[in-house]
């Protein structure tokens, strides 16, 4: 049996759309589901000066029109301008509510002025409710829009072609009215779906900043991988060996060597384990030692290959470097001059290691392309974000940016402390 109750669902949607532009739509609090205001100051306070002095100039309008030419007196023109058009000044702040005041202020003119003629309303006062309710097309509540626009053409327009208005007259108004709020729907829902656009952007981008950070931790981890492996060996080498160099070792020191030897070999397979799970699917073990600063002059004769004019420098008295820091002197230095030969081709790049009293300076400083060099467009990898992961592992500083002494170029300064050497 059917439910004579039930409604369709374009009744529901009407009744609702009613709702809520009438009745429950948010009058004192925000009822915009887009924003509508720019977030920029610079384009707010342009667009805000600009309705506020439109407000002014249709209130005046409003006032005066009628006053004029229908000869209506200022206590009676004077309140109704006041309703019609003042309105548009909270229009982008809360559309519906300026369109309830201003929509109640055009149907009392309709009700009042039976004798104007061709139409109740001043021009600058129907202007001024076009532009209400383009702000409340704008706001993107679609089932209040769609209440706003029968109440319009039915509760507004109707009433003042029954009494004032021609009817052909009448539909030409209502088709400006709808066009006015389609129009407003068509350019709030463009800048939404911009505004989305953009936060989906900036969340690629931290997601792809993360990615980055990930990949070159671990690549850091399979890299110092060969240190902790050379350590633990050299541990588990000298445990198992002990009781052979010390033959009168108590049987209670030659167990102890055991346990080291075995937790030795045990930490290093586990180091294996979890090193292979950060190494990609067809990427090969690491079977060459890592670099150091020891092979440093032969990576600035690789960069003077790529068309560098590389120059070097040390400094202070060089001393024996922990592996991570060595390691990772290194490969700042390699990357710096990698991006160098990107973005500076044909340039000119000074590296300078400073051996200080606590601490290991590297910087590479260049001085942009050199002639007839044409650098990349398109950015690189994440070369920068590896420098940073390197030397917070370390608890340095680095600094990466354009030259601080106002010489064109780019420097990259690192700071690494110098730790336990090996």
């Amino acid at each position: 049996m059917s439910d004579q109750n039930s409604s369709s669902p374009a009744a529901d949607l009407v009744r609702a759309a009613l709702q809520r532009a009438v009745l429950h739509g948010p009058v004192l609090g925000p009822d915009a589901a887009r924003p509508p205001l720019p977030r920029s100051l610079w384009a707010r306070g342009p667009l805000i000066a600009a309705l506020t002095l439109l407000t002014i100039g249709f209130t005046a309008g409003s006032i005066a029109v009628p006053m004029e030419t229908l000869h209506r007196s200022a206590d009676e023109s004077v309140p109704l301008g006041l309703l019609q058009a003042a309105p548009l000044v909270v229009a982008l702040f809360r559309p519906l509510l300026a369109w309830r005041v201003s929509a109640a202020g055009l149907l009392l003119g309709a009700l009042l002025v039976r004798d104007a003629g061709f139409w109740p309303w001043s021009p600058t006062a129907w202007l001024a409710f076009l532009i209400i309710l383009f702000c409340v097309g704008t706001a993107g509540d679609r089932t209040a829009a769609l209440g706003v626009g029968m109440v319009t053409v039915a509760g507004v327009i109707g009433p003042a072609v029954t009494v004032a208005m021609p009817v052909w007259f009448g539909v030409i108004l209502s088709a400006l009215a709808l066009l006015a709020l389609v129009f407003g729907d068509a350019v709030g829902g463009r800048r939404a779906a911009e505004r989305a656009l953009r936060e989906q952007e900036e969340l690629h981008r931290r997601d792809l900043a993360r990615q980055a950070v990930l990949e070159e931790r671990a690549r850091i981890a399979r890299e110092l991988h060969d240190v902790v492996a050379h350590h633990m060996s050299v541990i588990a080498m000298q445990a198992e060996a002990a009781p052979y160099k010390i033959p009168e070792l108590p049987e209670q020191a030659r167990e102890t060597f055991v346990v080291v030897r075995d937790a030795a070999r045990q930490a290093l397979a586990e180091t294996r384990r979890v090193v292979g799970l950060l190494r990609a699917e067809d990427e090969a073990a690491e079977r060459a030692p890592q670099p150091g600063l020891d092979g440093l002059d032969g990576l600035l004769e690789a960069a003077r290959h790529s068309g560098l004019a590389v120059t070097s420098s040390v400094t202070g008295m060089p001393r024996p470097l922990a592996t991570g820091v060595d390691l990772s002197a290194f490969r700042i230095v390699q990357e710096s001059l990698s991006n160098a030969s990107r973005y500076a081709p044909g340039g000119t790049v000074r590296v300078e290691i400073g051996y200080g009293d606590e601490r290991l300076a590297v910087a590479v400083r260049d001085e942009g392309p050199g002639p007839g060099g044409e650098p990349e467009s398109s950015g690189g990898g994440h070369g920068l974000v590896g420098m940073r992961e390197r030397v917070a592992m370390l608890g340095g500083t680095l600094a990466a940016g354009r030259r601080g002494d106002g010489r064109p170029g780019w420097e990259v300064e690192a700071e690494l402390p110098y730790g336990d050497p090996d």
